[in-house]
């Protein structure tokens, strides 16, 4: 039976989708990930086949779609054998766009919105910082106001596409004083006199995408580079990081699912003792635990997603589903690099690779510790509170 979230029209995307990643990069992913890095013609064949706008407007070259359809699409690039190319594409359509097509201008649409589904532009989200990462609150990247336009002076690191892309996203802090009302967003084109790529990062996992430090001195731009209402960014980019999180950690469940069954049919095929590995009671009942675990984890992510597409704002429910199934998708591919011993841990096989994808959906969008905080601050558990009693 279908999810509530999907339809048979969402089972035939996930068909056409399958059968054009397996075709069109699974060939590539090892030689990828040895480069550190895909080519950008992976942006324009996305576009090309509509890939790219699944939840945009088709007066802006999208499809018209909803969150089943995205979630659709993050599944199944997990079938690509490398993580950092699904996220390098969720980055450009789930991450860096959407407070463009929520907030931005007619004018800014054309401009950004409309190539970027094309694949045409590459686009990056600025927020973390070397001092500000989960702490959105605390980024010191500043725009000032410089006769009649905004000058830009400060730095972010781990920024997704950041080395190759043509415009980025960016958060800011635009008045101090006024706290979380004191933030702004900009999008600032890369080519802008005084926007510097600092170095490209190397990673432990996600590597044939890049990340990059960048460098904002003096970077001035227009008024009409303001994207939303100025003193708004904190709320706009909050609520961008809400999509980005499901996202996220749909991509890791189907991942992880998808290493589990290729697992199980190693497990039918090696053998120890005389026997298939998976023929032992200790296996058998461990990845039955697993497949109970990744049930419930991809459950939790279309029940949220469904709540979303409802209109529904389910911030606690985003948060339990990325602590949750993120936890589980490291589990299970731990679980199987255990299962292929020694194989398993060798550069032979997709399982090493899988194993240091898996891990950052902890760390990126939003640390297990800040679902945490946000699972119990929402849950009403906040024994911070004066007078609190449980």
């Amino acid at each position: 039976m279908l999810h509530p979230l999907f339809t048979p029209e969402h089972e035939e995307l996930r068909s056409f989708v399958r059968k054009f990643v397996e075709a069109e990069f699974a060939p590539h992913a090892v030689e990828w990930e040895e480069e550190g890095d895909f080519p950008d013609w992976v942006f324009k064949r996305m576009g090309d086949v509509g890939l790219l706008g699944l939840r945009y407007p088709p007066e802006y070259g999208g499809q018209g779609g909803d969150w089943g359809h995205a979630i659709v699409l993050a599944e199944e690039l997990a079938r690509g054998g490398s993580g950092g190319v699904g996220m390098a594409l969720a980055v450009q359509s789930e991450m860096a766009t959407p407070p463009i097509a929520k907030f931005g201008t007619d004018e800014q649409k054309e401009r950004y919105l409309l190539p970027s589904i094309r694949g045409e532009k590459i686009a990056c989200l600025g927020i973390s910082e070397p001092n500000a990462g989960s702490d959105v609150a605390n980024i010191e990247t500043v725009a000032v106001r410089n006769g009649g336009d905004w000058l830009i002076n400060g730095r972010k690191i781990f920024i997704t596409n950041g080395a190759r892309a043509d415009f980025i996203t960016l958060v800011t802090r635009t008045n101090k004083a006024e706290g979380y009302d004191g933030f702004s967003l900009f999008l600032v084109d890369t080519d802008t006199p005084g926007f510097q790529v600092s170095r490209k990062l190397d990673k432990l996992g996600m590597r044939s995408s890049d990340t990059a430090e960048i460098v904002l001195d003096d970077v001035r731009v227009p008024q009409g580079a303001l994207l939303g209402t100025e003193g708004k960014g904190f709320y706009q980019i909050m609520w961008e990081l809400q999509g980005e999180r499901l996202i996220g950690v749909a991509g890791s469940v189907a991942g992880a699912k998808l290493g589990l069954e290729r697992t199980i049919e190693y497990c039918k095929e090696r053998t120890a003792f005389g026997k298939p590995i998976g023929s032992f009671q200790a296996n058998r009942h461990r990845i039955a635990e697993l497949m109970t675990k990744l049930v419930a984890a991809q459950q939790l992510v279309y029940d949220t997603g469904l709540a979303w597409e409802r209109g529904e704002y389910p911030v606690r429910q985003i948060s339990m589903a990325k602590l949750y199934a993120g936890i589980v998708a490291g589990e299970v591919i731990n679980e199987c690099m255990q299962l292929h011993g020694g194989y398993g841990y060798s550069t032979d096989l997709w399982v090493e690779r899988a194993w240091r994808d898996s891990r950052l959906i902890r760390i990126g969008g939003g640390t297990d510790e800040i679902m945490r905080e946000v699972i119990s601050k929402t849950g009403g558990v906040d024994f911070s509170r004066p007078g609190f009693a449980p």
